[in-house]
């Protein structure tokens, strides 16, 4: 598994989430291509579990697998478009809680400001999660969503976490940025309190993009704005509306000379090509997804020649053709 993801066992308990549920487990993983006896990360991608997360949400119709109060397909859509209407993270964070006082099956946040910190606690009581797999993922994604609202880090101070420290522990520094106190008496996140008056930067356009790249963001680890790769990327991304800025243009609105932001790109083993490339990859997913145009609509609008090139690019992005992921679309 890409190493930019949920800690591990992660599948394992996917699986036994089906299975508590009482679906054909064998079925799921045919259909995912994960192999019945995977037993190490690197034996499944990030796809793979993208996928069968995919399938359980639609299987369970619940944005939390049935591992609590039920939290119906759409919920996490409809709070996002009440959240990007606000000025700052603060008001952002204090949408979610009212969200989870009014939204039935949504965890209860609490969010407060105590001297130098600001802090996030997550009520994960009623949760039926015995291998906290839930409570993982609301922690990830209440952090991932802060992030990206703002465009920016937010660095966790402290984070802890409710239950003993499981084998795979020091995966959660990759996934959080900060190892986690076990044992905790909450499920509670903090962050310098500065970052509370943070902008929210994104718009509606922004949003479709982030909700059809469903469930990756609760998957996949990126601190925007922490590295130069995030950076390129949040300029190129205005390329998938229209132009996309060649090298020198991007080099002057960093004020780094093209040569030096290759050189810098390269220390973070990435590239201008492979950031347009890893960009093409996600909208390609979201339109395949939406279901709102053709093969050959989107081959033309991402700027291929002809389709065929867009579905030989497509397969190698993602070990898949576009008809994989037609249709497919979480939380709708």
């Amino acid at each position: 598994m890409n190493s930019s993801t949920q800690p591990g066992d992660v599948v394992r308990r996917l699986v036994r989430v089906g299975e508590r549920q009482g679906l054909d487990v064998a079925s799921l993983l045919r259909r995912t291509g994960i192999p019945a006896a995977a037993t190490r990360c690197e034996d499944v991608t990030l796809a793979q579990v993208a996928e069968l997360t995919q399938e359980l949400w639609i299987l369970t119709g619940d944005e939390l697998f049935g591992l609590g109060p039920p939290v119906p397909l759409g919920t996490f859509r409809l709070v996002m478009r009440s959240v990007i209407h606000v000025p700052d993270l603060e008001a952002a964070l204090r949408r979610l809680a009212e969200a989870g006082q009014a939204l039935p099956g949504m965890p209860r946040l609490r969010v407060s400001a105590d001297g130098e910190l600001a802090g996030i606690e997550i009520d994960a009581g009623e949760l039926d999660d015995p291998d906290h797999l839930a409570a993982e993922l609301l922690a990830a994604l209440v952090h991932r969503v802060a992030s990206w609202l703002t465009g920016r880090r937010v660095g966790l101070r402290e984070l802890r976490l409710p239950w003993p420290a499981p084998p795979y522990a020091a995966d959660y520094e990759t996934v959080f940025g900060r190892h986690p106190a076990f044992g905790a008496d909450r499920l509670a996140l903090s962050f310098d309190r500065d970052l509370l008056s943070a902008p929210v930067i994104r718009d509606e356009e922004d949003l479709a993009d982030f909700l059809g790249d469903q469930p990756h963001v609760w998957l996949a680890t990126r601190d925007y704005g922490s590295s130069t790769a995030d950076r390129v990327r949040g300029i190129l991304e205005h390329g998938l509306r229209g132009h996309w800025p060649a090298p020198d243009e991007l080099s002057a609105r960093l004020n780094v000379s093209t040569q030096h932001l290759r050189r810098l790109l390269r220390a973070e083993h990435t590239s201008i090509g492979q950031i347009k490339e890893d960009l093409l990859r996600d909208a390609a997913i979201a339109s395949l997804r939406r279901g709102d145009e053709s093969v050959e609509e989107l081959a033309r609008r991402l700027g291929f020649s002809e389709a065929s090139a867009f579905r030989r690019a497509f397969r190698r992005w993602t070990g898949h053709p576009p008809s994989a992921y037609r249709g497919v679309e979480p939380g709708a």
